[in-house]
């Protein structure tokens, strides 16, 4: 078990205290001052009110930071891949594209998980495009910014100063993290949820959420195993491990924003209990993006928060199959959708895809490419790939017609590098790639 938001507030509050001390270089006149000076001159500070903070990550600790920064009179902007203009209007501030944040922000804090996709989302192209003399905050995971290119910067004076409590190698030292050298740097060790009553919190929390189980069989914050009966499970478990990989793949797919999601339940899938089933695919869209952990049971709960609308439909009409799961996301009005059913009973396979079919293995790496029908462009990605030595274990295909749109599927040993990426959107007839990563 888990204990989702006993630190939400604290981390929050670091943050900000992170960005007060940056701002008034609380750290580097104490030390001054400790060492018998009076230097007031040099150490000037900046005001936060009626900056403009852009905000990496809006889950529930990016929500507490941005009201905290409301509180100060601050212009908030934030991007996160399920943040629509609905939620972001509840809570008074702008949703952003990643590039429009990035330009616009004085200063800019993340709160997004370590993900492929967040591994250097700050990084010396995204720091050229930043305002010059922006301030950084880090206090999520170390390895979203690159560190390399953020003291490139800081020694450049593209960016005036950092905050930094998280870092790529813990414990950090100088020789590790050229950083802690920059006297316009302040750090902490990680310190984002050491308060007392933080801590607290979260012991108090599972101890009660322990105690529910051994007594009345609730569970509470699960991050392996959905609230179901013991005898309904064995049923079900099949289907909940299709749900959460269909829902992986396609929020894979989809850049941001997400309105709704729907879960057809098809055939007799249809009289099984669905309510573990339809958690498993909230899990599955959820949990690559977001900050706090999403599990079989405080997904809906987090879908509710953020303002996406869950819907399940039932039908006992599943075409030539016994049973199938269909998932649909609405993003900004545009529908993305993914089918799957189960071979032998157990054996996961998504066979649409939008308007394509196909029989994909839904497990590790794989790249889905959309590209145009024609001659050659399986044969340039096998060669690119080999090229630079990734082996490809499967390949699937579907077409609309002959020489339309198609989608290739190519499942793969080992994850590309975002360089490969770029140059497989190059290839001649390839309209776009994504890399999915799942569960093998």
């Amino acid at each position: 078990m888990n204990t989702p938001g006993g630190n939400t507030v604290t981390t929050a509050e670091h943050t900000m205290a992170l960005l007060f001390s940056m701002v008034r270089q609380i750290p580097q006149a104490t030390v001054s001052m400790k060492q018998g000076k009076w230097e007031k001159k040099k150490f000037m500070g900046v005001e936060v009110f009626n900056k403009t903070l852009g905000i990496i990550g809006l889950g529930n600790i990016g929500v507490q930071v941005a009201r905290m920064a409301q509180g100060m009179g601050m212009n908030v902007i934030a991007y996160d891949p399920y943040l629509n203009e609905e939620k972001a209007r509840a809570l008074g501030i702008k949703a952003a594209g990643l590039d429009e944040l990035i330009q616009n922000a004085d200063f800019i804090t993340v709160h997004a998980p370590l993900t492929n996709e967040t591994k250097y989302i700050i990084n010396a192209e995204r720091i050229a495009m930043m305002k010059d003399g922006v301030r950084i905050i880090n206090a999520a995971r170390g390895g979203i910014v690159d560190e390399k290119a953020l003291y490139d910067a800081l020694k450049s004076g593209k960016v005036a100063a950092a905050a930094i409590d998280v870092f790529e190698k813990e414990p950090a030292d100088s020789t590790a993290c050229p950083l802690l050298e920059l006297d316009n740097v302040i750090c902490t060790p990680h310190l984002g949820a050491a308060t007392e009553e933080a801590q607290e919190n979260v012991a108090i929390a599972i101890a009660e959420q322990i105690v529910d189980y051994l007594l009345s069989g609730t569970i509470r914050h699960a991050v392996n195993f959905p609230s179901v009966p013991a005898d309904v499970l064995p049923a079900i478990q099949p289907y909940i491990n299709l749900a959460e990989r269909l829902g992986s793949f396609l929020s894979q797919t989809i850049d941001r924003g997400i309105n709704e999601i729907t879960v057809e339940y098809r055939g007799d899938v249809a009289k099984l209990v669905l309510a573990p089933i339809t958690a498993a695919v909230l899990k599955g869209v959820l949990a690559l993006i977001l900050e706090e952990t999403v599990n079989f049971v405080n997904a809906s709960l987090i879908a509710k928060e953020r303002g996406i609308e869950v819907k399940e439909i039932t039908t006992a009409d599943a075409g030539d199959y016994h049973s199938m799961l269909v998932v649909r996301i609405m993003v900004d009005k545009k529908e993305s959708m993914v089918a799957g059913v189960l071979y032998g009973k157990k054996e996961p396979r998504i066979i649409r895809v939008n308007n394509f079919t196909v029989e994909i293995v839904p497990e590790g790496e794989m790249l889905l490419l959309s590209n145009i029908d024609k001659p050659g462009v399986i044969g340039n990605i096998g060669t690119l790939l080999g090229e630079n030595s990734i082996n490809i274990s499967r390949m699937q295909f579907g077409r609309e017609k002959l020489g339309g749109k198609a989608v290739s599927v190519v499942s793969i040993d080992t994850p590309v590098s975002k360089e490969i990426l770029a140059e497989i959107k190059k290839l001649p007839n390839v309209l776009s790639v994504k890399q999915i990563q799942l569960p093998v």
